[in-house]
């Protein structure tokens, strides 16, 4: 699954969106209403195979960021041009904003939504996405949902925005190493987590609760103890990040071969700047920083899932255990 086709065209969207009012830059929680969750989870769910986008709407309030709309953007056809994909996009997206306007609900932008495959989102597409709307709209996130993950009984939604170190770095694209030495900039410096808070009207609190009253529920999707699909998943991505992050490397390790060759050739012993200048430019290390945070937050998430497959497990066991003895 590729996020390319997803996320094309929707840099070019971002100008057609109304400005938000002008807020803090600072966001410290992102609340979600229940209908948007709701919605983006369907779409989601519905776009399956494919990965999809939507556009969040709401209002910044102080620190608080609240999403309280969303709308999904048109997949693009195989066989549709690029052009024509674009144009038609920019115009769904400007009649819907002007739809909602219409009826007096909230029409200003906040971000977007993607969805994942098993947490894989963190590419460049993606970040050049949410550069494009974090440069624009300051307090703008970009929230996550992975239908695979919640399946197995937790749900998988996010919330990320771009540190303002990588957001410079990105502006003056210089992924250099000693750039990178200098700043002390790692992997983990990309995206910054935002704490999410799901909020719901009070009469819809009030049918949940009546609701739980009437009715025992139970969810069964915790004890599912099949724990070898997801994590061969897992690993299988795992493994294909690290060849990708091996590939980085030996295309780094070839750049400084050739650049050490060609000062011995001009029988330099110094160090030329200017000369430096007209060798073959630095490749750029923002590939191998976002594989690298990849390739951590599947190490993680095989970390967890396993720990939580172990303790059903031993209680499986103790349950069995228990029986044979009686």
């Amino acid at each position: 699954l590729d996020m390319a086709e997803a996320e094309e065209g929707l840099a070019s969207r971002i100008s057609a969106v109304p400005q938000p009012i002008e807020a803090a830059e600072k966001v410290d929680v992102v609340q979600v209403d229940g209908l948007v969750l709701m919605k983006i989870i369907k779409h989601c769910k519905e776009g399956l195979p494919e990965l999809v986008t939507g556009q969040l709407l709401g209002l910044d309030v102080k620190n608080s960021l609240e999403v309280t709309n969303c709308f999904p953007f048109p997949t693009r056809a195989a066989d549709e041009i690029e052009e024509v994909a674009e144009d038609e996009g920019e115009l769904y997206q400007v009649k819907s904003l002007a739809c909602m306007r219409e009826v007096n609900v909230d029409c200003n932008t906040v971000g977007w939504y993607c969805s994942t495959y098993l947490g894989s989102f963190i590419e460049e597409h993606t970040v050049a996405t949410q550069f494009n709307y974090q440069d624009n709209l300051r307090t703008a996130v970009c929230l996550v949902y992975d239908p695979m993950r919640t399946t197995h009984g937790n749900l998988f939604l996010k919330a990320y925005r771009l540190t303002t170190a990588f957001m410079d770095l990105y502006r003056k694209n210089r992924f250099t190493q000693e750039e990178l030495i200098r700043t002390q900039f790692t992997d983990r410096d990309i995206f910054e987590e935002i704490p999410i808070k799901i909020h719901n009207p009070a009469i819809i609190n009030a049918m949940l609760m009546q609701w739980d009253q009437e009715s025992l529920t139970c969810d069964f999707d915790r004890l599912d103890l099949s724990t070898n699909p997801f994590l061969e998943k897992n690993l299988e991505c795992l493994i294909d990040c690290v060849d990708d992050l091996v590939t980085e490397q030996s295309k780094y390790e070839y750049f400084k071969r050739r650049r050490q060759q060609q000062r011995l050739m001009q029988g330099r012993r110094g160090r030329d700047e200017q000369e430096d200048d007209r060798m073959q430019p630095e490749p750029s290390r923002l590939e191998t920083l976002l594989i690298s945070h990849q390739v951590n937050d599947y190490c993680e998430q095989i970390n967890k899932f396993a720990g939580q497959s172990f303790a059903k497990l031993y209680l499986m066991d103790g349950l069995h255990a228990k029986r044979t003895v009686e």
